[in-house]
């Protein structure tokens, strides 16, 4: 589903070079929940900008479904990021005017989805995070575990075969983060594939998959039993 391909990513610095990426190799199967750990500077965040279409290699490939997105432009890319991907980030990028109804619905309007059946589907992914009952308040009279289950129910509207998890839990206490983690492995069990970007090894721990990067290279990729939630997650 995911194969990344010898990828680099080199930055300009002056008389030098920086290698965000330096030759990255990846495959990530469909039904796969991967986590990409690293500390701040690792390259995680560049791999995880480079799957989801915001950035393009320096040189390598990337292919998504057998495509090579590598060699896309920037109107294909755009396509490939609303129709096939759907992203959760750390901070929830929720419109505060907008009802919770709404703001799931914006990416479904960049498809040209029809109100009436952009507005079911948004509901429909509204109910599978738990809040489909509160269709019509707003991302302020939500806890900040609440939005993230709004962002996650964004990036789930439009069904994407994948989703990319940039520090889902990053802004919330344990309790919370836990619970966001128990619902990203029932999606996942539900049949999308989830990649998650943290620096977090206990967070990590909850994957199928972890690889490990750092100054740009892969040092370790192995399967993983998840360790058990503790007592009192939902």
């Amino acid at each position: 589903m995911i194969e990344l391909k010898n990828v680099y990513k080199i930055y300009s610095d002056g008389d030098s070079e920086i290698r965000a990426l330096d030759g990255v190799s990846l495959f990530v199967d469909k039904g796969e929940f991967t986590s990409i750990v690293g500390s701040s500077g690792s390259g995680k965040s560049t791999c995880m900008n480079i799957i989801g279409c915001l950035d393009i290699p320096t040189s390598g490939e990337y292919y998504l479904h057998g495509n090579d997105v590598s060699k896309m432009n920037e109107k294909e890319l755009a396509y490939i990021r609303n129709k096939e991907l759907g992203f959760v980030f750390q901070q929830y990028n929720l419109i505060p005017k907008l009802n919770l109804l709404e703001n799931v619905e914006l990416p479904l309007i960049y498809r040209r989805i029809n109100p009436s059946k952009r507005k079911e589907m948004a509901k429909i992914a509204l109910e599978r995070v738990g809040l489909g009952d509160r269709l019509s308040k707003f991302p302020s009279q939500l806890s900040g575990g609440q939005q993230q289950r709004v962002s996650i129910a964004r990036a789930l509207a439009g069904e994407p075969p994948v989703i990319l998890a940039d520090e889902p839990t990053g802004a919330l206490d344990s309790k919370t983060g836990r619970d966001v983690l128990a619902l990203l492995k029932k999606l996942n069990d539900e049949g999308t594939t989830i990649v998650l970007i943290t620096h977090d090894n206990s967070i990590a721990a909850q994957t199928k998959r972890i690889v490990r990067i750092h100054d740009g290279k892969i040092i370790s990729d192995e399967f993983n039993i998840p360790a058990k939630e503790e007592e009192g997650a939902v």
